[in-house]
């Protein structure tokens, strides 16, 4: 991924928690390690001119154990699936999660960042994208 200084919703960029990557060891079948990682991330989206603002995590696998988030997010250069959508809040309505208490702390998260857009909550770094420097 790239870190880019200004927000494009069209490059569709993510914000991160760079310390909440979560990374599990797996062995191939020759006995060669590779690494899956979680990180967490909020993203805006733009769907027949409604602004939706999301949050979830971007997931990849990779042969290196990324020390750190940004070691991850460098090494993470297949955006094909995007994030995993936990939340999403269009200003009306609540996609996501059944249970109160993580509605509520996405709520907590989204409503400020749809209000106004393009908020990076506390704790979060942006905007990272997938897409190559123009």
């Amino acid at each position: 991924m790239i870190r880019e200084t200004r927000f494009l919703i069209s490059r569709k960029p993510f914000a991160v928690n760079l310390d909440t990557l979560h990374t599990e060891t797996h062995t191939r079948d020759n006995g060669t390690h590779y690494y899956s990682g979680r990180i967490d991330a909020v993203w805006y989206r733009r769907k027949k001119g409604l602004t939706y603002a999301c949050i979830g995590t971007l997931w990849d696998v990779q042969d290196e154990h990324p020390q750190n988030g940004r070691a991850f997010l460098a090494a993470h250069d297949d955006g094909r699936h995007g994030g995993d959508c936990d939340g999403r809040w269009d200003g009306s309505r609540y996609w996501g999660a059944q249970e109160p208490e993580v509605m509520a702390a996405h709520m907590e998260i989204l409503k400020p960042m749809l209000a106004d857009v393009p908020t990076i909550p506390d704790g979060f770094d942006g905007w990272w994208t997938f897409q190559p420097a123009r």
